[in-house]
Order: C-alpha cells, then structure tokens, then sequence
C-alpha cells in the first residue's frame, strides 16, 4: 500500500462526489458549496473544471454518453461537464424547500442512487431516491439526517447508507434485478470517535472504504462491518472516495476547507485538494448510469 500523495491541488470549499469515467477517463468530482465541477485525467495529468449553475453535489456518466447525470439544489437533470450548463428534468422533493441533495452513486445494474439534507443540518428532512434508466424517481427511505455513501455490493443486493449526523452506517437490502427495497439493518458507527462517516466506494472483494468527516481517516470495513483497516490522510475533513484509473487501482480522495479556520488550514495544506493512494486493491467496476 502507497502513500496518501496530492493527486491535484485545489483549495474546494466542499469537494464531494467523486466518480470515474472509464469512457473518458477522467475522474468527476465536485465543489458543492464553490459551485464547480472539477476533473483528472490520471493517464495525462491534465485536470481541469468549469463553474456550475448549480450547488451539484454528485454525478455520473450516462450510457448514452451525453453529459453527466447530475444531482442538485435544482433538482436531477444532465450536466454538460465542459461548460457547466445544468438541465433539470425533475425535483424528488419540491416541497421540501429547505433540503438540497447530497450524495449518490450508480449501482451495479445502472440505477442511480441519491440522497437529501436539510442544508442547514438541523432537521431529519433526508431521504433516500432510486432513480431508474427511465428516470422515474422513488423514495425509498425518509427521515435521515445527512444521508450519504449510497454505494451497493458487488452483487447488487446491498446498498450501503450512511447518515452522517446519526454516524451510522446501515445496509438496506435490495432486489437486484427490480432495485426494490427491503430490511435496514445497522452496519457500523462512528459514536464516540469524533468524526462521522461520509462517502464511500466499494472494492472487487466487497469491502467499504468510507471517508470519515473530522476524523482524517479512509476506514475499510469487511461486509461483516468489521474494520480491516485505517487509513490515516493528512487533513481533517475527507468527504468521499472512489476508485479510478485505467485498472481501478487508486483511491481517490475529496476534501474540504468547509467552516476551517485560518489556524487549522496553516496546519493542512492540502485541504479543499484531491488525493489519492494506492490501497493494493481494485475498485468495483459499475456501469454508467442507463438513463
């Protein structure tokens, strides 16, 4: 296992969403709250972004190969990765004005999974939403605090959720051929460490590596919920990870600078940047969403 190293250097207020697409073969994340859209290539080193016209907080590739599916304050539309130009198409929650959507990802079969947050993070106001490859759109979970990770196993029979202000992780059984939802049950918890799990990616061997909030940690569950392995990073406040490159092999890292200090930002540099590290296994292959 490599270093924890600086993959690109920027100063994201909340970096958040980071996806690979193999298609391009650029890494997609996010600067929710600066209101961007960044991106690596790793075979180059090229990187670059574009502001958004919206707070998007997470993406995908799309099996058609026009633009990016895109979730945000505006509701789930395409985002179009070189000028920034976002198209809703539809809003899971319209009545529900003080949330803004969080974190989401593809499962092995093609759907998209996201969630909400009450921004101000003082109200259960969350859900959960499966999004079909006909973009019909259906809650599947409701009252969470800061839902996020939103990732499935490698066969497609568990989708593991996280809420942030609870610092649980649950998994929540799925259909893998229809996406219907079934028991929740508890998986891990942050309580009592002083940090609160975020976003995740899963491993070929089924494993979770989730990032941890206040903590400045990558932690590696098995399927059982027991910890294999923790990663320290050089900054407080990782938000997710996914895996890229062209073999799947490093473990990209989003962070923050969100409510930092002058003092605290002295102390991490690397802040608000992308990481990355070589875990010595591969990521999870998924498919782009089929919408």
């Amino acid at each position: 296992m490599g270093a924890v190293s600086l993959a690109v250097r920027r100063e994201n207020l909340l970096g958040e969403g980071p996806v690979w697409d193999a298609r391009t073969g650029r890494l997609y994340w996010l600067d929710i709250k600066g209101r961007r859209l960044e991106w690596l290539c790793p075979a180059s080193g090229e990187d670059g972004g574009c502001p958004v016209e919206s707070e998007v907080s997470a993406v995908a590739p799309r099996a058609c190969g026009e633009g990016l599916l895109a979730v945000g304050g505006r509701g789930v539309g395409v985002l179009d990765p070189e000028t920034g130009h976002f198209s809703a198409r539809l809003h899971a929650e319209p009545e529900r004005t003080g949330n803004r959507a969080n974190d989401g990802n593809v499962d092995v079969a093609g759907r998209f999974w996201f969630g909400t947050m009450h921004d101000g993070e003082t109200e259960r106001s969350g859900g959960v939403y499966r999004l079909d490859a006909d973009w019909s759109c259906r809650r599947v979970l409701d009252g969470l605090g800061i839902s996020n990770t939103l990732v499935c196993s490698p066969d497609g029979s568990r989708l593991y959720v996280a809420d942030s202000l609870d610092q649980t992780i649950d998994v929540l059984a799925i259909d893998p051929v229809t996406g219907e939802a079934g028991k929740r049950a508890a998986f891990a918890h942050t309580r009592g460490q002083g940090c609160a799990p975020d976003g995740s990616a899963v491993d070929e061997h089924g494993f979770l590596w989730n990032a941890q909030w206040g903590g400045g940690r990558i932690v590696r569950y098995a399927p059982d919920g027991v910890i294999e392995r923790i990663v320290e990073v050089p900054v407080d406040q990782p938000s997710s990870c996914a895996f890229g490159g062209q073999d799947l092999s490093t473990l990209y890292i989003t962070t923050a600078r969100w409510r930092l200090g002058e003092e605290a930002l002295d102390r991490q540099p690397w802040a608000g940047s992308l990481l990355a590290f070589e875990p010595g296994v591969r990521g999870l292959a998924l498919p782009p969403f089929a919408g």
